[in-house]
């Protein structure tokens, strides 16, 4: 399995790549018959990796890809001459729809709580809105995902270097806590929100999504990490998973197939075949890591019947009591008075309601909340 850093790194190596080959051309054709070790300088990398730049742009171009579509170029010894630049020297034109969706894009950077560069930002953003003209002003709303008044309260409390006193959902053990701690930064991450601050009850660094602090005031105390705080690397994301955490292995039907989608996964293999309402369909075996049992143990049950434990043994034993459990308080509920909801029943798991696609509730189900960060 490749591991987070690597495929970050990766994704890296090729953007830097795809924006010196968006240069190259341009470069090239304001300077025919350069050699190749002035254009290396250049463009700051080795005559080698330039060669092989080269060698790629000779099979791009415009769709269709037949000789006369493809970029070209005239080589004399150690020099290179581009002879035909497939349309790429012409300005950039923007559809209606390319350039709304810029602006609402750059719209939403701007608003990104710890953005850095906003002024780069907000330039660009002043170019777009002035070369779209009247499309800019179409009546479009841009809002960050969660409490904006809420990230704007952590925003100012690490402004203002203050500490804060949060009641705090904890998603990993269902339960709510009163917490002081010491703001260090607001950032965005996978489109949620999130303040990482010294919490003085853990006495470690912790990552506590927005959307999940019911309640906070600011205290007239400053806020002052200890040194030997040190901030998480996101680079991966907030989940990393690692071998010594607990491996849950599920089997899915098709309407659960969305939990490989949604959530970090180490495996996902094909099952059987098998027939439902819906006709036939496959079932899949599905392995992830989590840091608490308990956690998953309420995510399976929220599931219901799209989903079979199969390791490991504790955790099938446990959905399975308390699956009995609802059942049995059902069983004994009085004559007339009607189904309760499930989260009402004792010792029954609250219902993870989702939208119409069977993604699991913001709150109570996320990637996030299987680290047991916060």
């Amino acid at each position: 399995m490749t591991r987070p850093a690597q495929r970050s790194g990766g994704a890296r190596a090729s953007a830097d790549r795809l924006a010196r080959l968006l240069n190259l051309v341009p470069y090239l054709l304001a300077r025919p018959g350069i050699e190749l070790s002035e254009a290396a300088a250049d463009l700051g990398v080795t005559e080698r990796q330039l060669r092989e730049d080269l060698e790629l742009l000779w099979v791009c171009g415009l769709p269709g890809y037949g000789p006369g579509d493809l970029i070209d170029m005239a080589f004399d010894g150690d020099r290179v001459t581009i002879t035909y630049d497939a349309g790429i020297d012409r300005p950039l034109r923007l559809t209606p729809d390319e350039a709304l969706a810029l602006v609402v894009a750059l719209r939403m950077l701007a608003e990104t709580p710890g953005m850095a560069n906003r002024d780069a930002i907000e330039r660009a953003l002043a170019k777009i809105e002035n070369a779209a003209g009247e499309l800019a002003d179409a009546p479009v709303a841009v809002r960050m995902p969660g409490d904006s008044d809420r990230v704007e309260a952590l925003r100012g409390a690490v402004q203002r270097r203050r500490a804060l006193r949060i009641t705090y959902y904890t998603a990993t053990r269902d339960e709510t806590t009163e917490r002081t701690i010491d703001p260090i930064r607001v950032l965005m991450v996978g489109g949620l929100a999130y303040v990482e601050a010294w919490c003085r009850r853990a006495e470690s660094v912790r990552m506590f999504r927005a959307d999940r602090i019911d309640a906070l005031v600011e205290l007239d105390e400053p806020a002052v990490a200890p040194p030997q705080a040190r901030l998480h690397d996101l680079s991966g994301g907030i989940f990393q998973p690692s071998a010594e955490l607990p491996l849950v292995t599920l089997r899915v039907g098709r309407g659960g197939r969305w939990i490989t989608e949604y959530y970090p996964c180490e495996r996902v293999e094909p099952g059987d075949e098998v027939a439902g309402a819906d006709g036939a369909g496959r079932e899949w075996l599905v392995s992830l890591r989590v840091t608490d049992l308990d956690w998953a143990r309420r995510f399976v049950l929220g599931l219901g019947p799209d989903v079979t434990v199969v390791s490991p043994p504790e955790l099938a034993e446990e959905v399975r009591d308390q699956a009995a459990a609802a059942l049995d308080a059902y069983a004994t509920l009085p004559a007339g008075t009607g189904p309760a909801p499930v989260g009402a029943l004792p010792g029954a798991p609250p219902v993870v309601v989702g939208p119409a696609s069977g993604s699991p509730s913001a709150r109570n189900a996320d990637p996030a909340a299987a680290t047991g960060s916060h």
